[in-house]
C-alpha cells in the first residue's frame, strides 16, 4: 500500500488551490518579515563585517537556510565553515559562529553556542525567542516573530511547522548578504568566480 496515497485520499490539489496557498505563503512572509528588526538584522551584518572567520551551525531546515547564507558570505569572500564538516578548523576568539534555532533551545545549536562562547567567539542567532537559552548565549540577536515547529495552535501562521520560521529566515539572510554586498564595488562577475566548479 502507498502510505502518500492513504493520507491523501481520492482528492488532488485544484489550480485554486495552489493560487490561494502561493498568497498564503506570500502574505505571511510579508507580513513577518516587516516585523523583523533591521537594527537586529543590522548588527548582524556588522559582525559578519570584523575581521575573523564564519561558522555556521543549524539542525533541519534552518540549517539548511544556513548554508545557503553561507554560500552567499562565501561569495563574498568570507572564510566560511560548516560546524559538522569534516574539514572544519576548531572555532576560536575572534571567529563567529551564526545559529539559527526556531525554538532556540535546539540541543546541537545550543552546544555549539556554548562552545564558541567558551572560546571567546562571537554569536549571532536567528530566532523566534528572545528568552531562549540561544538567545542568552548571542552577542547579536534577530528575532523572528514566527511560530515554533510545534506550536501546531497557533495563530500566528497557517503554514505546517516551521516553515514560516525557515522562510523569513531566507529573506533575512538574503537581506544581510545584499547590505554587505552594497558596501563594496565589487561586481557580480567577480563574485561567480568563488562559486563552486566542481559540482
Amino acid at each position: 500500500m502507498n502510505p502518500t496515497a492513504s493520507v491523501m485520499g481520492a482528492a488532488r490539489p485544484t489550480t485554486d488551490d495552489i493560487a490561494r496557498n502561493l498568497r498564503l505563503v506570500r502574505d505571511e512572509i510579508e507580513g513577518t518579515a516587516a516585523k523583523v528588526d533591521e537594527e537586529q538584522l543590522a548588527a548582524v551584518a556588522n559582525h559578519l563585517s570584523q575581521p575573523g572567520r564564519v561558522f555556521v551551525a543549524g539542525a533541519g531546515r534552518s540549517g539548511l537556510v544556513l548554508r545557503m547564507a553561507a554560500m552567499r558570505l562565501m561569495h563574498l569572500g568570507l572564510d566560511v565553515y560548516i560546524a559538522g564538516d569534516t574539514t572544519t578548523p576548531a572555532i576560536t576568539s575572534g571567529d563567529l559562529l551564526l545559529v539559527a534555532s526556531g525554538s532556540g533551545t535546539t540541543s546541537g545549536v545550543v552546544k555549539s553556542a556554548e562552545t564558541a562562547a567558551k572560546t571567546g567567539a562571537r554569536i549571532a542567532a536567528y530566532t523566534t525567542n528572545p528568552d531562549s537559552p540561544l538567545a542568552q548565549l548571542a552577542d547579536a540577536v534577530v528575532i523572528i516573530p514566527a511560530a515554533q515547529k510545534t506550536d501546531h495552535g497557533s495563530n500566528v501562521s497557517r503554514q505546517y511547522s516551521g516553515s514560516l520560521f525557515e522562510q523569513v529566515l531566507f529573506h533575512a539572510s538574503e537581506a544581510v548578504f545584499q547590505s554587505l554586498w552594497d558596501t563594496t564595488d565589487v561586481p557580480a562577475e567577480e563574485l561567480w568566480l568563488r562559486h563552486a566548479n566542481l559540482e
